[in-house]
């Protein structure tokens, strides 16, 4: 429930409340993509990280949107390639996103536009620097290898982008290309036995 409280000041419409999990399917591809993450300790690292660097001067104002809504909303634009507008306009149109924003049920006002505007997700953005990326890709990784998801053998990070199909070589590729020639020696070798 404390998510919706942070978020109360725009889900506080007079229609029928809607329990979202019930009008997103198990197999719509946004809630599974949804539920690979976990969430509590990528939201518990943003917390402190941003505690630490950007102390909170008071507490007049509204409540802040919570972070696990604009961490998901900042994930799900880059994974759908959309803008911030896109993606915050989603926010008040889709269930399935709403879902990936761990909201559980909302009382919508027909009347408002946003749930989180675009520039408190680029303002989010803004905050997250190197070194809380690498912390967030690194519990990201544990959970899936937690989970069984991947193996440490098949965990390579390649962080410089490059078009599709680009036939750039990077370390990783090398690394790739060098632990499959491996592997096929040693079975070539184990066949000659």
């Amino acid at each position: 429930m404390r998510l919706l409280r942070h978020l109360q000041h725009w889900l506080s419409g007079q229609g029928p409340l809607l329990h979202v999990a019930d009008f997103v399917p198990e197999t719509h591809s946004i809630r599974q993509w949804a539920d690979t993450f976990p969430w509590a300790p990528l939201v518990e690292a943003i917390e402190t990280n941003f505690a630490q660097r950007f102390p909170k001067p008071s507490n007049r104002g509204r409540r802040p949107v919570a972070t696990r809504v604009l961490l998901a909303l900042e994930l799900l634009k880059h994974e759908m390639s959309a803008s911030d507008e896109q993606i915050c306009h989603r926010l008040r149109t889709d269930l399935a996103i709403m879902y990936a924003c761990g909201i559980t049920a909302v009382r919508v006002d027909r009347s408002q536009v946003h749930f989180v505007l675009p520039q408190t997700l680029a303002q989010f953005r803004s905050r997250i620097d190197a070194a809380l990326m690498d912390e967030l890709v690194a519990i990201q990784a544990a959970a899936a290898m937690e989970e069984g998801l991947i193996s440490p053998a098949h965990l390579l990070v390649d962080t410089f982008p490059a078009e599709q199909g680009s036939q750039r070589v990077t370390d990783a590729t090398t690394l790739y290309k060098a632990q499959k020639k491996s592997s096929n020696s040693s079975h070539a070798s184990h066949r000659e036995v």
